[in-house]
């Protein structure tokens, strides 16, 4: 299970390295909520989103020989692009495997760090089994995007963040698809402010995490149609889900309309540019207002890596 000094040591690896994002706030925000929001701008984070964290936690703690080898990742955009920064960085040879509908700018930006990128049909392909196969007919290493230790404790870091730099918040909102940033920022806020409550975000057509913790066990859904494309997962991973079950206060959702609304906000009021998925925590808060009112609320504005083409038409559909 993931341990709060897996997450100290990730810190220590990227100091100097990844971004120390900004936490914001809005008043207005605040009023329309009824809560205190502090917004994690990890949009601003290297390569855009917070994977990167992950991504190089994982790259740095290999040693030379299995780097040598080169890191092979699947992804569906974001991991994708922090593995392939991060080995560039460290001057290793990166394959990725991503699906053929990624986001253009995505797999355009994945290329763009040096990444070999290699397609597959997410809904008919098992990723996971094709990229166990093609990375050991490769030799490299694997680097899963979620249910691998050092992932998590990279992403972590941004918990540990939030935890140190806002005291005595009542609630923790993180995005979720797989588990692996929830379950990372989760042991880091609860070993800084024990007393924090800890809520995952999921879109409501994707919504496997709930299913699980409130089951009691994994439960695995067909591939959701939802814009939140960074949250497509099936399953939370195992790694992520032993702190889930146990930690994890409860997930929450929000409807793709929600999100919109969410990502309209911070573009509008904020002046910031965030893809659906990195929308998604505050649009949950948005749908569950009634539940923090009065509360001092962290969110994870995960992510900002979306085209403008896409970005315009999907604020068109709630003008």
């Amino acid at each position: 299970m993931l341990q709060f000094t897996d997450i100290q040591t990730a810190a220590l690896r990227l100091e100097g390295v990844a971004h120390r994002t900004p936490i914001l706030t809005s008043q207005t925000l605040n009023a329309m909520l009824g809560c205190e929001v502090f917004m994690k701008a990890e949009n601003f984070q290297r390569m855009g989103a917070f994977k990167f964290r992950g991504g190089y936690n994982a790259i740095n703690a290999l040693t030379d020989a299995e780097r040598a080898r080169g890191v092979f990742a699947f992804s569906s955009g974001n991991h994708a692009q922090a593995v392939a920064l991060a080995a560039r960085l460290h001057g290793c040879k990166a394959t990725i495997l991503m699906p053929a509908d990624a986001p253009q700018m995505k797999l355009d930006a994945t290329r763009g760090y040096g990444a070999e990128v290699i397609t597959y049909d997410r809904y008919r392909q098992d990723r996971s089994a094709l990229a166990k196969q093609l990375s050991e007919e490769r030799n490299a290493v694997l680097i899963p995007p979620y249910d691998y230790l050092p992932v998590m404790a990279g992403q972590g870091t941004c918990g540990l963040e939030i935890a140190e730099e806002i005291a005595d918040l009542d609630a923790l909102i993180v995005c979720t698809g797989g588990g692996g940033f929830l379950s990372g920022c989760t042991v880091a806020a609860k070993a800084v402010q024990p007393a924090i409550k800890v809520f995952g975000a999921e879109p409501e057509a994707g919504n496997d995490v709930q299913q699980s913790l409130r089951s009691g066990q994994i439960v695995s859904i067909d591939v959701p149609k939802t814009i939140c494309d960074g949250q497509q997962t099936q399953a939370v991973g195992t790694h992520p889900w032993e702190v889930i079950r146990t930690m994890v206060s409860d997930i929450l959702t929000a409807a793709d309309a929600t999100v919109i609304d969410a990502m309209r906000f911070a573009f509008e009021r904020m002046k910031l540019v965030l893809e659906p998925s990195g929308a998604c925590a505050l649009a949950a808060l948005m749908e569950n207002r009634a539940a923090f009112a009065g509360q001092r609320v962290a969110v994870t504005l995960s992510g900002g890596n979306i085209d403008f083409g896409r970005f315009s038409a999907l604020l068109q559909t709630r003008a």
